[in-house]
């Protein structure tokens, strides 16, 4: 009797060890993924599930049909430029990192949009020039491509959505660690080896007390791009790769890898936590830049003004709903010391975020660059616009006056397309979360 009941034992843990071994190995993937990823947000007074409801319920589904429409998916990018800090390689040799030239009608269309650019009014010609003029006058926290060099072109970024490429290996790690060790004040206490994939910490991983708020927020922004990044291109793996068809989804092991907290020794989660922190980032300065897009000399042009009227209509409602957001970030609390302090702190950091975006002109892949200085772009006028508070308000009343703050169209198509990368990342999250759980 006892010899069966040693047998009964011994079988019930023949069926329980293995059983506890795979849910240790997935079973609480999703946890290992997110269990730490909600709550408040440090430094801010937002939580994970506010914007998670905001943006998954009201935001995201608006945004994608605004990104949708000519004016937003046409963005002037030069692709061509060299590397300024090291000889790098602009063929990457494989085909998904080409970007697709637009079509002809599309270019009959880019050709309307360009008409005020190159066939000018006398008193457009003069406000361009001040425009221009201010431009330069401006802090400016990222490169801007001049788009009158025979070297940019217009990308259709519907033809060329941001995935993954293939692109991998030193020369793309190059790129992280130098944006990493060198441009965004990461601390002393994070080690980043050139491989990130065998690592003993990584972005992410600083300490609340180990720099100033403004330092630290910095750094977040840069990882919370990081990881935005790598959500859209796990989101978007080939997953099939025939002569005849290529299958595009969701690679719950690409994402685990990046993001699992026994898989990235406990920063997979701090990086999505970064994520939200991006996001809250980018919701204030649309919400802060809204009067600007409510002038009336306004206009979304594209040659169409039936649709113009409706799309900036679409806009304006968009920039309400965020200024809507409940708990926005308070930018008033960063560079809020000694004076002279904050204004060389603020410098440091505009520099800083400078040099990122040259940094951009070093990535190999084609894709990766234009979606790489299209996201960097975008944050840097964010930035810019959150700290242009005195110009906004000082905006004129009436169009006869000069306008007191300015956005090109450059920088307005990448500021609402990188806020659409970020979105569509929150909103990614959601699905990865089922995914996750359908593991167990």
């Amino acid at each position: 009797q006892r010899s069966v009941e040693t047998r009964r034992v011994v079988m019930k843990l023949v069926v329980i060890v293995p059983l506890l071994l795979l849910l240790e190995v997935s079973g609480y993937a999703e946890c290992r993924c997110f269990c730490q990823v909600t709550g408040d947000l440090d430094d801010c007074t937002c939580d994970v599930e506010t914007i998670d409801r905001f943006n998954n319920d009201q935001l995201f589904p608006k945004l994608q049909s605004l990104l949708e429409s000519d004016y937003f998916r046409f963005y002037k990018v030069n692709l061509n430029k060299p590397c300024p800090f090291w000889t790098a390689s602009s063929e990457c040799g494989l085909r998904d990192c080409a970007v697709q030239p637009c079509s002809p009608v599309s270019l009959t269309l880019i050709y309307q949009l360009s008409a005020l650019l190159f066939v000018p009014s006398a008193e457009t010609r003069e406000a361009l020039l001040d425009w221009n003029k201010y431009d330069d006058e401006a802090e400016r926290f990222c490169v801007v491509d001049d788009e009158e060099s025979p070297d940019s072109q217009y990308v259709d970024l519907l033809l060329n959505p941001e995935r993954f490429t293939g692109y991998k290996g030193p020369e793309a790690w190059q790129i992280w660690n130098s944006i990493y060790e060198e441009n965004c004040f990461k601390p002393y206490t994070i080690k980043r080896p050139l491989n990130p994939i065998s690592f003993q910490s990584s972005p992410g991983s600083e300490g609340r007390n180990s720099s100033c708020v403004e330092k630290r927020a910095f750094f977040r922004l840069v990882s919370g791009l990081h990881a935005s990044i790598n959500i859209h291109l796990s989101a978007r793996y080939l997953l099939d790769d025939r002569w005849f068809q290529k299958k595009w989804g969701h690679n719950v092991s690409e994402f685990r890898q990046r993001f699992d907290s026994g898989l990235t020794a406990g920063e997979g989660p701090k990086r999505l936590r970064n994520l939200y922190f991006l996001y809250l980032i980018e919701l204030r300065a649309l919400a802060k830049v809204l009067p600007f897009f409510q002038q009336s000399s306004f206009q979304l042009y594209t040659g169409r003004p039936e649709e113009d009227r409706k799309h900036k209509e679409q806009l304006v409602d968009i920039l309400e709903l965020a200024r809507s957001f409940p708990l926005h970030f308070d930018e008033a609390s960063l560079f809020a010391g000694d004076e002279k302090e904050a204004a060389k702190l603020k410098e440091d950091i505009r520099l800083a975020f400078l040099n990122i975006s040259r940094i951009m002109d070093c990535v190999g892949c084609f894709k990766c660059r234009l979606w790489g200085k299209l996201q960097t772009q975008g944050l840097g006028t964010a930035l810019k616009i959150l700290f242009s508070e005195r110009q906004l308000e000082a905006l004129p009343k009436s169009s006869n006056q000069r306008p007191s703050f300015q956005l090109s169209r450059q920088e307005i198509v990448s500021l609402f397309n990188a806020f659409g990368r970020i979105s569509t990342s929150v909103r990614e999250l959601k699905n990865f979360r089922v995914l996750l759980a359908e593991e167990q």
